[in-house]
């Protein structure tokens, strides 16, 4: 299995990432309420508010960075 590792960026660092990887290298993630993310969101961005990450965990894919915010 492969080593997990967690670290928080800035959207400076965010940014520089998404113009050095492609899009099938990482998945964004939205974590805030339905509403918030129809007003908004990073394009590519899927839905997934706080509160129900726990339950839906195995939506996320394996084998990409994954990024929350």
């Amino acid at each position: 299995m492969a080593e997990k590792m967690y670290i928080d960026i800035n959207a400076d660092q965010l940014r520089e990432y998404m113009r050095t990887h492609q899009e099938n290298q990482y998945q964004l993630v939205d974590v805030r309420q339905a509403r918030e993310y129809g007003e908004a969101h990073i394009a590519g961005a899927m839905l997934l508010p706080l509160g129900e990450l726990s339950a839906r965990l195995c939506e996320l894919p394996e084998g990409r960075d994954i990024i929350f915010y």
